[in-house]
This record gives C-alpha cells, structure tokens and sequence, in this order.
C-alpha cells in the first residue's frame, strides 16, 4: 500500500505562514499528480494545488500568489508553502496522488494535518 504521510499543520496569525509537507512511502517519481486538498467543517472538500511530473502546477484562485506547491524527489516528499494566511484558510489539509495506468487510475489519501489560522 501506498501510505501518504501529512506534516507542517498547526496555528497561525493572519499573515503568517506555514509549510506544509506530504511524505509519500515510494518513489514520488511514480506518481503522475500530487495534489493538496483541503476541507473546513461543513464545507466540501476543495483543491488547493496540484502539480504534474513535468511539474506544471495549478492553484485555487483564492490562493494564487499566496500559496506555492512543490516537490523534492530526492526526499520523496511534496510541500505546500503557505504565506499571507487567512482565517479562510482554516481547514484541514490532505495530500493526494495519482498513479494512472492505460485509461484507470488509483488514487492515494493521507490522513489530513490541521491548519487554523486567528487572532
């Protein structure tokens, strides 16, 4: 099995920051996306940022600018550089993966590490 380890969560004032990281129990190598998600109580779960083995990347429009997703392969692990926090931001964070082979796919889940950000 596929295990997706979260780490980096935590308290933070509005415009601070945290780095958040995905440790992933194989070569990230393999994995065709990695992606962090997101999901605050009451609300569904949304994609925060995404990156592809070229390491093109996405973001959500409420974090451009703000957040920055990136990996080390050597380490096998993925980061989310927060900056400039929000309240809004509070919510919890889960890594993902996809591994894509012919036209299916297996999809990876950590177990979330919690942000909240206040005053």
């Amino acid at each position: 099995q596929v295990q997706l380890l979260e780490s980096g969560g935590g308290s933070a004032q509005p415009g601070g920051s945290l780095r958040l990281s995905c440790a992933a129990s194989r070569s990230i190598r393999s994995f065709n996306a990695m992606d962090w998600y997101r999901q605050a109580p009451g609300k569904q779960r949304e994609l925060v940022a995404g990156i592809l083995r070229d390491d093109s990347t996405n973001y959500a429009d409420s974090v451009k600018g703000r957040f920055t997703i990136s990996r080390d392969n050597a380490k096998n692990t993925m980061y989310l550089q927060m900056n400039s926090l929000k309240p809004e931001d509070t919510a919890g964070y889960y890594c993902h993966a996809t591994i894509r082979i012919l036209d299916t796919s297996r999809d990876y889940w950590g177990q979330g590490t919690q942000v909240t950000v206040s005053s």
